[in-house]
């Protein structure tokens, strides 16, 4: 969200920054809207000064006794005429919120120009992708071969986009839950939430989902609203607070489910579990000192590139172009994981930097030590990492020729010592 009074001082820096994101220049139209809705705050604030003035001086004539008819039909004209330009003043002020709240974030400065996924650009490399002896198997096909993914009865159940998971792959799931939880918290300081999975229309406005994004998600008929990702109630805890600085940096995890529409997906990734309409995923947000929070940026992405270091996975950091980042992002790193079955490495954690745009939405601040004033704090939000799609990548790494999966090293632990799974017996 952007302060009109930041662009009014800097039109030409807002619609470069526009550009940048793919958008038309719109300094012009609203800093006009600003300019009449200021017009009408004045000229308001001028009646009500005038009828201050006519209050007193009716007074003053009626202790001499003096007719004050006329004043008075002046003085409830000029009530009128507020009231009126009262209402029209609130009237742009909330038009000129609603397009604010459309404008997505600044991007950094290091941040490449491009319009889609292409101009991504490749920081570093984790890992070497296996080579197999057979052909390697995409992992629908892995888990249906073991008689413990089962897409036709969630099918049956829900509809498409889902799968039920059962025996060792479902605990497979719980335990990479478990291995990523434990490793935030008892070694990167991160304190665990267990925070609702529905929240109101604030909450959801405050990290940028609405509303331009409202079609991305599922609402209930009591208005609220099924969560995306645990960045949404996690970042909106500290939603209207005023913090002391020394409680910053504030690091949050959580293990939620997370729930998409996936409007826009329409014959993308139509088998398997890489996109569902539910799925279970570990977030990492930090709250942060605004002169902190690109060494925070870098410290988050570590934390979620050392899940999938210490799984054995093999992966990819890139930085997202300006076509490619999110709304409310000013900078993002993807970790891409190699999929043996696709023959390609795809997206399993997001870490984005979202500056102030987020804070300001939500009216979060902090107040420097030996201040009066207040800032906004900086946030920041990362997967850490999505637990399907970490599933999906052990399916198809680990993969055995006879149709079996070894368990990684890391989550024996989490797994009952069980070092492999095999097909369910009949």
């Amino acid at each position: 969200m952007f302060d009109i009074k930041w662009i009014r001082e800097n039109p030409e820096t807002f619609d470069g920054a526009l550009k940048r994101r793919g958008q038309p220049p719109q300094a012009a139209e609203l800093l006009a809207l600003d300019a009449t809705r200021r017009k009408a705050l004045t000229r308001a604030q001028e009646t009500q000064a005038k009828r201050n003035k006519l209050a007193r001086e009716i007074g003053a004539r009626k202790a001499k006794g003096e007719n004050v008819d006329a004043l008075l039909t002046e003085v409830a004209h000029d009530k009128e005429t507020e009231a009126t330009l009262q209402a029209e003043a609130e009237r742009l002020q909330a038009d000129l919120d609603a397009r604010l709240a459309l404008m997505p974030n600044v991007a950094a400065a290091d941040v490449p120009d491009g319009g889609d996924s292409d101009y991504n650009r490749e920081v570093r490399r984790s890992g070497t992708p296996p080579r197999f002896a057979f052909k390697p198997r995409e992992h629908f096909d892995i888990g249906e071969g073991l008689g413990l993914m089962d897409f036709g009865r969630a099918a049956k159940i829900s509809g498409a986009r889902f799968v039920v998971l059962m025996g060792a792959l479902a605990r497979l799931e719980r335990a990479l839950a478990a291995f990523m939880l434990d490793l935030h918290t008892g070694e990167f300081g991160y304190t665990e939430v267990n925070p609702p999975a529905l929240v109101n229309d604030a909450t959801a406005f405050g990290t940028g989902q609405l509303p331009k994004f409202g079609t991305d998600l599922f609402r209930t008929e009591h208005g609220l609203w099924l969560i995306p990702t645990a960045e949404v109630p996690l970042t909106n805890l500290v939603a209207g607070e005023i913090l002391d600085e020394s409680q910053l940096p504030m690091r949050l995890t959580a293990m939620t489910w997370c729930f998409r529409s996936e409007a826009g997906a329409a014959g993308k990734d139509t088998r398997g579990m890489l996109r569902q309409h539910q799925f279970t995923k570990v977030e990492l947000v930090s709250i942060a000192h605004p002169d902190a929070s690109e060494a925070e940026h870098e410290r988050m992405t570590g934390c979620a590139e050392e899940v999938l270091k210490r799984l054995g996975l093999p992966f990819r950091t890139v930085v997202l172009c300006t076509g490619d980042m999110g709304f409310a992002a000013r900078k993002t790193y993807d970790l891409e994981v190699w999929l043996p079955g696709q023959g390609r490495y795809r997206e399993i954690s997001s870490c984005s930097n979202c500056g102030d745009f987020q804070a300001r939405r939500m009216k979060a601040r902090f107040r420097p030590k030996g201040e009066k004033g207040t800032r906004f704090v900086h946030t920041l939000n990362g997967s850490g990492i999505a637990v399907g799609r970490a599933l999906v990548a052990i399916l198809e790494n680990y993969q055995q020729e006879d149709g079996s999966v070894r368990i990684p090293d890391a989550l024996k632990p989490h797994m009952g010592g069980l070092d492999a799974i095999r097909a369910a017996k009949a």
